[in-house]
């Protein structure tokens, strides 16, 4: 068997229905770890499907229980050769909410609904739909080899990222020498565009920042009391002016990132941000300025006004509001001196007149990359384009938020994530879904990659 009998099939799984059916068995899972019933069903995830799965594949399992009592974590181990690559792959069994009844058409989300080129179901495109891609393709390459992959292979899914990935780290820690490995690979978020096969190094880091003004109690009649009472509202608004203009530009040195790098530069100046008619197009003139829209996206940090609020805007009342609230996001690359952050906000608020605005930091997650230069990137890249006929885009990190910096930073491995979903996908929204041509490209794309791997243990063999 050859590399093309690997994909070919790969292809085969998919346009013989099999893949969809078995997404469509896990998408059945009503894995909600944001809700307080589902423990049950996060478990069954693991036990009853993927544990299966896997010993099919000649891994062995072994579930982890969360150490603070959230959802477990399964750990599945398939070694064959002590001289060859070990590849660390991850994936979340865990969704959003279902939604019930917000889906086009009263779609139930608990199952895979098949229109025009969409494939609709909670979970099929994060991430249930990205690991069952890169278990498949294991499957293909294991049976075109004669049962064999050419090197060993590790997997772990957790049950909690969808409420931050409370313990991943420390599992991670904890099982240290059974995830050692040479290489992390693994798929979650979009492409560039569904039409561009895409790599994307890690990820940006996120910090909210929570701004309180409460300068009395209940409201007061604006006739009686206009001109005369400070507004809340009109406090907030204008100290949030203080940190981000009206074009979304920040005002403040201490929320943006370090100058980009000339490697950077070079790597998007091939990249292009161009939403399809159905996705959200880009607004003009927003944001840093000199900066193209990838590099705004991927090397730069923006700050976004989350939730306002500060009266009833249901029912207005003639008052003036005594206090007004405001959640602020920022989304920030590496390199950001972000512990100085809060204290850098609360201090330029006060230097222009706004010392009555609490500043309070909460959730916060990292930012992480692998470096340019590792031989993993270029490897990748070179797999993909072989596989597809297309050149990869080449990110420094995904424009959201993944747990990244647990295994780049945690485990010290290479990470190179290959996603298998597209910015129009829907996630966390109703009407989830996955595409079936970026599917079955995916499909051939890791059974690529995983031959590929495999070759490259033949040769340190």
């Amino acid at each position: 068997m050859t590399r093309a009998d690997a994909i070919d099939r790969a292809r085969e799984h998919f346009r013989s229905g099999e893949f969809l059916r078995i997404l469509d068995r896990r998408v059945g899972y009503r894995t909600e770890s944001q809700q307080p019933n589902s423990g049950a069903a996060l478990r069954a995830y693991l036990t009853d499907d993927l544990q299966p799965a896997f010993a099919e594949l000649g891994f062995a399992t072994q579930l982890i229980e969360s150490p603070s009592g959230r959802g477990p974590y399964l750990l599945a181990d398939y070694r064959e050769d002590a001289a060859l690559p070990t590849v660390l792959t991850y994936g979340h069994g865990d969704v959003v909410d279902g939604m019930e009844g917000e889906w086009r058409d009263n779609l139930d989300p608990w199952r895979t609904t098949v229109r025009g080129e969409r494939v609709y179901g909670r979970g099929t495109a994060d991430n249930k739909g990205q690991h069952s891609i890169n278990l498949s393709a294991l499957r293909m390459v294991r049976a075109a080899r004669g049962g064999k992959l050419g090197f060993n292979a590790k997997f772990i899914i957790e049950t909690g990222e969808e409420i931050g990935s409370p313990d991943l780290r420390k599992v991670c820690e904890n099982h240290r020498e059974e995830l050692k490995a040479d290489l992390f690979l693994a798929s979650d978020g979009p492409r560039l565009s569904a039409e561009r096969p895409t790599i994307f190094l890690g990820c940006r880091g996120g910090l909210r920042i929570h701004l309180d003004v409460k300068l009395r109690d209940g409201g007061h009649h604006s006739g009686n009391w206009g001109g005369v009472l400070a507004n809340a509202a009109t406090v907030l608004s204008n100290a949030i002016a203080a940190l981000i203009n009206e074009k979304g530009q920040m005002q403040l040195e201490a929320l943006k990132p370090p100058r980009i790098s000339n490697a950077i530069r070079a790597v998007l100046a091939d990249v292009k941000v161009e939403p399809t008619a159905d996705e959200p197009q880009l607004s003009p003139d927003w944001g840093e300025e000199g900066l193209s829209a990838a590099e705004r996206l991927y090397a730069w940090n923006t700050l976004e006004v989350l939730a306002m609020s500060s009266g009833n805007i249901a029912s207005p009342a003639n008052a003036i509001p005594g206090e007004a609230h405001a959640v602020l996001q920022l989304r920030f690359v590496v390199g950001t001196r972000i512990e100085q952050v809060v204290d850098a906000v609360r201090k330029h608020l006060h230097a222009h007149g706004f010392p009555m605005v609490e500043v309070i930091a909460a959730q916060s997650f990292a930012a992480s990359r692998t470096d340019f230069d590792s031989p993993w990137v270029n490897w990748a890249a070179e797999s993909i384009r072989r596989t597809t006929g297309k050149a990869p885009a080449i990110l420094p990190n995904f424009g959201g938020s993944l747990p990244n910096d647990v295994f780049s930073e945690g485990l010290g491995l290479p990470t190179i994530w290959v996603p298998h979903s597209y910015p129009g996908c829907s996630q966390h929204a109703p009407n989830e879904h996955i595409l079936m041509p970026v599917t079955e490209e995916a499909l051939a794309i890791m059974a690529g990659l995983f031959w590929d791997l495999g070759e490259k243990g033949a040769r340190r063999a």
